[in-house]
């Protein structure tokens, strides 16, 4: 398709250069797209704009929504992934810029967007639907289970976690908090195909909540002699432990009934047991690195501070302090965490049970050599 057919460069005879449409400014962008969000961006200098634009609405036909803006095959593909989905500030979109996103997004699927629709803001509405709706079902996610609110929720639990450790209510209360956060976040990211009754959910609640809290008052009536240090680390500990009962507790269905996977073309073959094993140990080890850095480097941080003259003379300001240096450590590892493993896992099919394997291969012979399922986050 050439420039001159679209109406952006003068034919020939009648002047070099730009034709009679004007680059777009910043000011004409549509009012719901925030300059931090379009992330196609405008390339600079006046033909660059046009020839910019040109390529985006000529290509647009071929976009698939889709398909990631980074490969997710590689470690730092999924960092910049979960970098853009995981950014803290969708959580104070509107609602009905959510619902314009899912919108954009269905259309494009569809292969009916508007007209004159660019693809950086189809880019956008596709970073607004990542981060609010489930990918199984489509629904919107609650705003606290999202993984984009991991930063504020995480940064405030954390910090006050590792300031008030000294006092038996002041653990079991943030234990509760945070086991009660961990919940509600492991359960909005659960793998949806594999529904959970609200009776398992109370009870998962529960369970995880009371091994949290025994970890946290055994351990620090164990190291009631040890170094300050180590009574520090000790809410740590506790995450780790409840982390390891939370998530599977909350996902047992899927232990139990197995997780859905599906072929290449997403068609549902069957469910798996081996596949749910392996999808929540990897979000299981993904969590814990994720607490890991700010809960054990943070307390040797806060433990030189404090011997600090001018910090003992502002201790009203050593739990905000904190809550700070949290955020700054799950800024960098929410994103990184997410992406230790790929979200959509791939397993061979000689590795799943053997029936299911037998039904695969009566149905589908030697043609499926590989089965794919979401492991959640």
């Amino acid at each position: 398709m050439r420039l001159a057919d679209l109406g952006l460069v003068e034919k020939e005879g009648r002047g070099a250069g730009v034709g009679a449409v004007p680059p777009p400014r910043s000011s004409s962008r549509p009012a719901r797209f925030p300059r931090w969000a379009l992330s196609g961006g405008i390339c600079p200098g006046t033909r660059a704009t046009v020839l910019c634009i040109s390529k985006m609405e000529a290509d647009l036909s071929g976009f698939n929504i889709d398909v990631p803006r980074w490969d997710q095959r590689t470690f730092l593909g999924r960092v910049k992934h979960f970098l853009n989905i995981t950014d803290p500030r969708t959580v104070f979109v509107s609602e009905r810029e959510l619902d314009w996103a899912k919108v954009m997004v269905e259309k494009s699927r569809m292969g009916v967007v508007p007209p004159g629709t660019q693809v950086e803001q189809l880019l956008y509405a596709k970073k607004l639907y990542d981060s609010a709706f489930h990918p199984d079902t489509g629904e919107k996610m609650n705003v606290i289970g999202r993984m984009s609110f991991q930063l504020p929720g995480g940064m405030i639990i954390t910090g006050f976690m590792l300031q008030f450790y000294r006092t038996m209510p002041a653990v079991i209360f943030w234990q509760w908090v945070n086991q009660s956060f961990n919940a509600l976040v492991n359960y909005t990211n659960r793998n949806a195909a594999s529904p959970t009754s609200v009776r398992q959910m109370v009870l998962s609640y529960f369970t995880a909540t009371t091994t949290a809290v025994a970890t946290a008052v055994g351990m620090n009536v164990l190291t009631k002699r040890a170094p300050p240090l180590v009574g520090r680390w000790v809410p740590f500990a506790a995450v780790a432990a409840a982390n390891c009962v939370n998530i599977p507790m909350m996902r047992q269905q899927e232990l139990i009934q197995g997780i859905c996977v599906k072929d290449g073309n997403q068609n549902e073959i069957g469910h798996s047991r081996r596949a749910a094993a392996i999808g929540i140990t990897q979000v299981v080890i993904s969590r814990i690195t994720m607490a890991a850095p700010g809960m054990i480097l943070l307390p040797v941080i806060m433990e030189r501070l404090e011997k600090l003259h001018f910090m003992q003379k502002v201790k009203v300001l050593h739990a905000p302090l904190q809550v700070m240096l949290c955020g700054c450590f799950l800024i960098f590892m929410v994103p990184v965490a997410c992406g230790l493993f790929p979200q959509i896992c791939e397993l061979p099919v000689s590795y799943l049970e053997p029936e299911l394997q037998d039904t695969i291969k009566a149905k589908y012979a030697e043609l499926v050599p590989h089965v794919y399922f979401n492991k959640g986050l």
